[in-house]
């Protein structure tokens, strides 16, 4: 006996969203507890070193099972000619038209809705493994730099490197809108947003000290060759994760990153040094002269 795994994640042209996948994960984890052997097929868009449909031989296989999603369509119908050889069950889908043939082509169906009853979606139980919470915030074109801008060299590299970790990647932008919904409309509000972030990767000076003044460790690059206000920041400010444009690879990156998870770089964040001078007290008493 040999399962093969199969959802909307498995098609060249399907869809993966991530309650379709940890669906897949759930029946994929259920089957293996019980002693069978399963493999899990994904599309060669979303994972190209996996198992692929155009390599999952039906001949290998006793059982087809299809996860999640809507039970419908050409490419389900596909599966049923391809696979007609296997068992084939349907768990955890909605079912639209039970008389189609992609739903009538299954042996089984374990429906969440469309059939009798409702059921609770798959996604629900399904392991997950925690990770980081990242805030990305970059720099715009800031030209005033003229020669010494390297942005769209450092935003490439950054942006490469960020694209590699396993993490949870949070677009932030400072700019504040109150007639849009996608972005903030107070700085209370977007400093209540980064302090939820686990680490911040910036290469915007306020990137830096607004994750610093929320208490969050921050990776920050400085866009400028021969450093500006972030580099300058870091400095006022003691913090040593800051990064020049000169410097910039991905094993600088990944020291910083692996710094700022750990103990010392949580710890370091707690304990900000004291603000030296205050630019507020020369202010004021510039003002009382």
């Amino acid at each position: 006996m040999r399962v093969l795994v199969t959802g909307w994640p498995s098609f060249l042209r399907g869809e993966a969203t991530a309650g379709d996948v940890l669906s897949m994960r759930r029946v994929a984890d259920a089957l293996d507890g019980a002693g069978i052997d399963v493999d899990t097929v994904w599309s060669p868009v979303l994972r190209p070193e996996a198992l692929h449909l155009d390599d999952a031989e039906p001949q290998r296989y006793t059982h087809l099972v299809f996860a999640c999603g809507p039970v419908h369509g050409e490419q389900v119908e596909w599966l049923h000619r391809r696979y007609s050889g296997c068992r084939r069950i349907a768990v955890g889908v909605s079912v639209i038209d039970p008389r189609s043939p992609a739903a009538a082509g299954f042996h089984r169906i374990l429906a969440r809705d469309g059939l009798d009853g409702v059921q609770p979606d798959l996604a629900y139980a399904a392991h997950i493994d925690t990770v980081p919470v990242v805030g990305i915030m970059l720099a715009p074109g800031q030209y005033e730099y003229g020669g010494r801008r390297r942005h769209e060299q450092v935003h490439k590299t950054l942006l490469n490197w960020v694209a590699g970790l396993d993490c949870a990647r949070v677009h932030l932008d400072t700019r504040l809108d109150g007639a849009d919904w996608r972005h903030c409309a107070t700085p209370d509000q977007f400093l209540s947003l980064v302090a939820r972030m686990d680490v911040v990767v910036t290469t915007r000076m306020h990137g830096l000290v607004l994750a610093l003044r929320s208490g969050v460790p921050a990776v920050a690059v400085d866009p400028v060759a021969g450093g500006g206000k972030v580099t300058a920041q870091g400095h006022a400010l003691g913090w040593p994760a800051v990064i020049g444009a000169e410097e910039l690879d991905t094993d600088t990156l990944d020291r910083w990153w692996r710094w700022c998870l750990s103990a010392g770089g949580g710890e370091r964040v707690r304990t900000p040094p004291g603000c030296r001078g205050t630019l507020i007290t020369e202010l004021v008493d510039e003002v009382l002269r």
